[in-house]
């Protein structure tokens, strides 16, 4: 006997493959789609992360690639858009200054509302 296997999304008989699971892209994109919708926290969760990914597109721009470190004013970065409440991780030196990261770029607060950014050294 031949089993006759269906679309995930639309539920129409497949044909082809022994492990095609989809008719077509579309019906693939849509099944994942939903998939990942699914969920209370998913929409909150998607919304931090392009905070963070905007955030971390921010210091790159700011900070040329020959540099390791600039200074800012706060005014720049949050007409940028920058959101100062996400950060990925922080890190606190010897001398106990506090710098906050997004990702691999990050930034420590100043005096008068500046802000060094620096990249993160490659290990």
């Amino acid at each position: 006997m031949i089993e006759v296997r269906a679309c995930l999304d639309c539920n129409k008989p497949l044909k082809g493959r022994a492990d095609k699971k989809f008719c077509d892209d579309y019906c693939r994109n849509n099944y994942n789609n939903t998939q990942k919708s699914k969920g209370s926290h998913s929409a909150y969760v998607r919304s931090i992360t392009n905070t963070l990914l905007k955030n971390r597109k921010i210091l790159e721009e700011m900070l040329p690639a020959e540099k390791q470190t600039i200074n800012f004013p706060q005014d720049k970065l949050i007409q940028r858009g920058f959101v100062f409440k996400y950060y990925t991780h922080s890190y606190t030196n010897k001398n106990k200054e506090v710098y906050y990261f997004c990702f691999d770029y990050g930034y420590r607060l100043l005096e008068n509302n500046w802000y060094m950014i620096v990249r993160r050294k490659e290990e």
